[in-house]
């Protein structure tokens, strides 16, 4: 999310001290529009786009800006005729609190679309959580109910939607868990759940897909990923995503809206040579990334 939990799609890995809040907006009130009219509170005047972001949470974002986040508001940005500026704040509870709502800044990115935290923008991806594993493996994963499963070593990331179908499945047993929660400037579970596959630690890791495709572009070893399959009655496996605005700004909301539909084809190339998995609007997979 960014490890996707069950109950959002971003990933919640750190868990070090917020750093410094920027200086809050001016409130520069536009004249109502007659197409759009404005809602109260709503800042229309804008002069930078603010983004909250995650300072060290590739592939996200950092404040280097080398993540595919990162690149995407800057797209957002130059459509709007704004330059981006960042509020670094921690993925930990408390992140919308202490950023969007206490407007320090004007955007959200990667969340669940239909999050009711937030208010969300058009989705501008959907992708999925996969099964990864060395592609010489001589095995190809389908489903949970694959009885060879019985056998093979599992990596998950704790408290997360494949979780609940390992257990389902009776192969929690053999299952080990990386930390949702950590300092990712000293730590990264995720990167070394990718190790232990590549050192024959684990046979198959369940990772969001953003994050797998991210460490299998890098992979010494080529490495499957498979999309796991939704269960009835079991937390879902794929997400579309989306912007995060306040409920209180519909003109700003249809402005992010419009702008993510006008350069729709720029985000997807940035989500591609991130090596994010994409599925139709079917749930299928769009091909490699």
């Amino acid at each position: 999310m960014r490890v996707c939990s069950n109950r959002s799609v971003r990933l919640v890995l750190t868990t070090f001290a917020a750093c410094a809040l920027l200086v809050a907006l001016t409130v520069a009130v536009g004249r109502l529009s007659p197409a759009h009219p404005q809602a109260p509170g709503e800042i229309l005047d804008r002069t930078e786009l603010h983004v909250c972001a995650d300072p060290n949470n590739l592939p996200f974002s950092n404040e280097k800006g080398e993540g595919f986040e990162n690149k995407i508001a800057k797209v957002v940005g130059d459509e709007l005729g704004l330059p981006v500026r960042y509020v670094f704040f921690p993925q930990v509870v408390g992140f919308v609190r202490n950023t969007l709502r206490a407007r320090t800044c004007d955007i959200i990115m990667g969340t669940a679309a239909g999050d009711d935290i937030v208010q969300t923008t058009s989705p501008y991806y959907y992708s999925t959580y996969v099964a990864v594993y060395l592609r010489d493996k001589g095995f190809e994963f389908t489903d949970f109910s694959d009885p060879k499963l019985k056998s093979m070593r599992f990596g998950i990331v704790s408290e997360t939607p494949t979780s609940d179908l390992l257990i389902r499945h009776d192969l929690m047993e053999n299952a080990k868990s990386y930390a949702l929660m950590v300092d990712t400037r000293f730590e990264s579970p995720t990167y070394e759940m990718v190790d232990d596959l590549e050192n024959g630690r684990l046979d198959i890791g369940l990772l969001w897909g953003p994050i797998a495709g991210y460490y299998a572009k890098d992979a010494k070893q080529p490495l499957a990923m498979i999309p796991v399959p939704n269960e009835e009655g079991a937390p879902r496996m794929d997400y579309h995503i989306a912007m995060g605005v306040r409920n209180n700004e519909p003109e700003w909301r249809r402005r992010i809206n419009a702008a993510i539909a006008k350069r729709h084809s720029e985000v997807t190339a940035i989500l591609r040579d991130y090596g994010v998995p994409l599925l139709d609007e079917r749930g299928r997979l769009m091909g490699a990334p």
